[in-house]
Order: C-alpha cells, then structure tokens, then sequence
C-alpha cells in the first residue's frame, strides 16, 4: 500500500491561490486513479476532483470547476492540485487518496494521506 503525504496546505484571501502536492511512497500502478478530497469542519468529507494516473480525462465537482486543476508528475510520483479564485466555502483539510475505481465514492479508496489545512479568510 503506498504512502500518502500531503502538503502546500496554508491561509489566503479569498480570491487567492493555493497549490497542493501530494507525494507518493510509490509509483501507483498504471491503472490507478488519484483523488482529491475535502472536510470542512461539521461536514462530512466530499469529493473534489480526481484524474487517471497514466493519463486521460479528469473528472472535478461542480463546486470546484473552472477554478481548481488537477494534475500530475509521473516521474516524481506527485499528485496536485492548483486551487485559484478561492472562496470562504473552499476552507477544508484536503485530502489526496488513491484506488483503482473511476468513481467519487470515498469507499473505493484504499490509500489516503493525512491531510493539510487550507483556510480561505474574507
């Protein structure tokens, strides 16, 4: 099972940008999907946005689209995600995980990080 680690988490404006990484122990298998998920605080946690590990189209919640990107180094194993025009709303840990199922079901998610705060001030 790979290792997850999280980071780029931070505070902002709103209307600002984060970018998040996400490091992996291991090269994920070919037919793995990488995901981002978040919680808000009393909130249960939510899909964002999520794309296919060797390539191919990407998928993202309504409530983040035009706005977040998603993306990856393969060589180096790194998922991340470029949040821009941010709002209160987006404040959240964010959360990277991995599976083998193109779904935003969390179930389907064996490999998950710790989680790394983002905080979106007005």
């Amino acid at each position: 099972q790979v290792q997850l680690v999280e980071s780029g988490g931070g505070s902002v404006q709103d209307g600002g940008s984060l970018t998040l990484s996400c490091t992996s122990s291991a090269r994920p298998f070919s037919r793995s999907v990488l995901a981002w998920f978040r919680q808000a605080p009393g909130k249960e946690r939510e899909f964002v946005a999520l794309l296919r590990w060797h390539g191919g189209s990407q998928l993202y919640a309504d409530s983040v689209k035009g706005r977040f990107t998603i993306s990856r180094n393969n060589p180096k194993n790194i998922l991340y995600l470029q949040m821009s025009s941010l709002k209160v709303e987006d404040t959240a840990v964010y959360y990277c995980a991995v599976g083998s199922e193109y779904t935003t079901r969390l179930s389907a998610y064996a490999s998950w990080g710790q989680g790394t705060q983002v905080t979106v001030a007005s």
